[in-house]
Order: structure tokens, then sequence, then C-alpha cells
């Protein structure tokens, strides 16, 4: 039996806009995936602040913004584990969960300079798919510079797995940032969730705006 190609997404989504549910179709699509699995974060171990927006509100957000999308699926378990969660820890829960199935982990082109502070990197690699997005029209990432810490093998699973995804300017601190000083933001957010922002009142939005 052929294995089930299962795809994670993981952030914070705070909130989750229109390039993040459109370059997670793209790279579905590249990737041949069965179904997109976002996974919100409570707080990333890279960054000292944690999302603005409450895990609860962020879900909802996330359950109307995926909603209608038959591949697209959604997990609270880094939200419900207990401290710090690092990803080699959600790649293995869902691993026990789906044996037969072959994992890959979307990341941006922006975190590659990162990578090399990850806990269990290599392990990581090895276990699991680490698909790298970079935006049509900027140059692809260059993962020469860890060979000699990963080694050639790891690099080459790398470069077999980076996608080029769709060119869309949207970033969620922008959209809290245009909230809070009353800008318009129709054109970045699904509607359902631009109107759960309203009536909650999230990211300093006014009624009125």
């Amino acid at each position: 039996m052929a294995k089930k190609v299962t795809v994670l997404f993981g952030g914070t989504f705070d909130p989750i806009h229109l390039a993040h549910t459109a370059v997670a179709a793209a790279a579905g699509d590249a990737l041949g995936a069965d179904s997109v699995i976002f996974v919100p974060a409570r707080r990333s171990p890279l960054k000292s602040l944690g999302p603005e927006a409450s895990d609860e509100d962020r879900l909802a957000m996330l359950r109307l913004a995926l909603s209608g999308n038959s591949r697209f699926a959604l997990t609270d378990y880094e939200l419900k584990k207990p401290g710090l969660n690092y990803t080699i820890e959600t790649v293995r829960h869902f691993k026990k969960q789906f044996e037969n199935a072959e994992f890959y982990w979307l990341l941006g082109a922006d975190t590659v300079e990162d990578l090399q502070h990850w806990y269990c990197i290599t392990e990581l690699l090895d276990e699991c798919n680490l698909s790298v997005m970079f935006r049509g029209g900027v140059k692809p990432p260059d993962f020469a510079r860890y060979e000699s810490s990963w080694g050639s093998e790891r690099i080459k699973k790398l470069q077999r797995n980076v996608i080029e995804t769709p060119l869309i300017d949207i970033s969620s601190s922008e959209i809290r940032k245009r909230l809070s000083s009353g800008r318009d933001v129709s054109g970045m957010l699904n509607p359902k969730v631009l109107q759960y922002i309203r009536e909650k009142g999230l990211y300093g939005y006014k009624e009125g705006q």
C-alpha cells in the first residue's frame, strides 16, 4: 500500500491570513499531499514573545479559514502540550498516529538561517522531509553552508524538497499593525476571519473601523 503524503504546517497563525492558505495549497499540490495539517504553536522556542491572540481565538480563526478545503486539517496538539514544544516532538507524535504516512514539514525560506539552532536538527532531517518554501521571483535557499555539519545526503534531501510558492506580500505582523491603526485589511484575510476579529475586538480593532 502506498504511503499517504501528510504535510504539517506549523506557525503561530496570529492571525491566519490568505498567504498562509495559498502557500499551503500550493505546497500540497507540489507534494501530492493527501492532507495538509495546520499546527498552531503556543510559542516558538526561538522567540521570547508568544502570540498576541489567545489559543482559543487562533484556533477559531483557523477553523474559519480552513473550512471549505477538504485537504486542510487542524490540530491543537502543540497548544495542549505543556511547556515548550519542539518540531521533532510533533513529527514523532504524528508518525506514531499515522504509521502508513510520508511526512513533510513546511517552513519558509526565512527560517533557513535558524535551522542550525533547531533542537535535534539532524534527527529531524532524518525522520521527516523538511520542505522549504520560497516565493516566486526570489532566489532559492542555499543549504551548502551546512554540508560540513549535516552531511551531503541531508543537504540533497533538503534540496529535493524545496518548493516554489506564489508571491503574496502579506504578513501577520503587518495585519496586526493595520488593525491597531484602523487601516483596511480586507484583502489580506478570509472574510470570516475578519468578521471574527471585529466581533472579538482582537489586535486593537475598534468598532467603526
